[in-house]
């Protein structure tokens, strides 16, 4: 139905004239006329109070589709920092209501953890700063160290804290429910090699190894890591250095090394390695994840102006092939590029 006959037919069932909405909109009577005979659209600025006078969401006025509003909640969730709280309790009990339906089910789990995760970062960015300002004012005390690290996912010297375990039993169960799925596999093993846990890492990849569509470079990846995770650095420099001369262009190989040797500290030979996968990508639009890791790295190294340089690629990147210009990624490169600069 068109915006124009929605409004009517609401304003019908508030049991309201045109001149008593307009009186409602602080608009004038001929407004609410044109909208309902298709001769003019409302403003964006009044959908908001039009939704609360007629009790329906934004959502409601345009009749979307069940697709199309699952699709509006993750462009938003992509796209803003913070939810306005009506935005997002009408969003979780939208979500919440396709909970039982079938045909929707899976999306709106997926999509109603995302939004939960969307407001638990935004609180905890507001952690970060004033836990933070706390640090500064008292540096000895430990009680804003403790939030500051649940916040910003600080490494844990306790090992009861540090550890994987809960991440592994859980994997560990998805994995026996979906024997044949490749990507739980990977997350398990990811979770066994942080722990040192190589002889349990090593098992779930020779099964994950067998599977469909396995990878090899990046089961050869995986024995490389198993292979620092039992302290054997040549063994598993070896295999990457091996690897390289199997498939010195492939893509998965050059990100996959970068990460290899970032994680071991050898920043040059990394760099050389995100560089070279980047410039390779022939996909566009591409992700920004190797130009993150080089930024990271020159910081790492105090080349703070290198640092910036990249975030004035990724930036690049996301304005040509992303076609951004208000989204929050493209802002968050922006302020880095900033804080960057300011630390030069």
């Amino acid at each position: 139905m068109e915006l124009g006959k929605k409004i009517r037919l609401l304003r019908f069932r508030a049991g309201l004239t045109q001149e008593q909405l307009a009186q409602k909109l602080g608009i004038g009577p001929q407004s609410v006329s044109k909208w309902e005979n298709e001769v003019a659209m409302p403003d964006i600025s009044a959908l908001p109070l039009l939704a609360e006078i007629f009790g329906v969401t934004i959502d409601d006025l345009f009749d979307l589709t069940v697709e199309q509003r699952l699709n509006r909640i993750e462009n938003r969730l992509d796209t803003e920092e913070d939810l306005p709280q009506d935005v997002f309790m009408e969003y979780e009990g939208f979500l919440k209501s396709l909970l039982s339906d079938e045909a929707h089910k899976q999306r709106a789990t997926s999509l109603i953890a995302f939004l939960y995760w969307h407001r638990m970062a935004a609180m905890a960015r507001k952690v970060r700063m004033y836990a933070k300002d706390a640090i500064r004012m008292a540096p000895n005390k430990k009680d804003c160290q403790w939030t500051l690290n649940m916040a910003e996912n600080h490494y844990c010297w306790d090992w009861n804290i540090s550890n994987h375990l809960k991440a592994i039993e859980f994997y560990r169960e998805v994995v026996k429910d979906n024997p044949g799925c490749r990507l739980p596999y990977m997350y398990l093993i990811d979770n066994l090699i942080a722990d040192h846990r190589a002889d349990e890492a090593e098992k779930y990849l020779e099964r994950m190894s067998r599977l469909e569509g396995a990878n090899p470079i990046m089961v050869r990846v995986y024995r490389a890591h198993i292979a620092l995770a039992r302290f054997d650095e040549s063994k598993a420099d070896a295999i990457i250095e091996q690897q390289g001369k199997e498939y010195p262009d492939d893509e998965v190989y050059l990100f996959e090394a970068a990460q290899y040797y970032a994680k071991k500290g050898e920043y040059e030979k990394a760099i050389a390695f995100y560089e070279r996968d980047f410039s390779l990508d022939e996909k566009r639009p591409r992700f920004t994840d190797a130009l993150d890791a080089i930024k990271d790295i020159y910081e790492i190294m105090g080349r703070y102006k290198d640092a910036a340089a990249t975030c004035d690629r990724i930036i690049e990147l996301l304005q040509n092939e992303w076609h951004m210009t208000e989204e929050t990624a493209l802002k968050a490169a922006q302020k880095e590029k900033a804080r960057l600069l300011a630390k030069a």
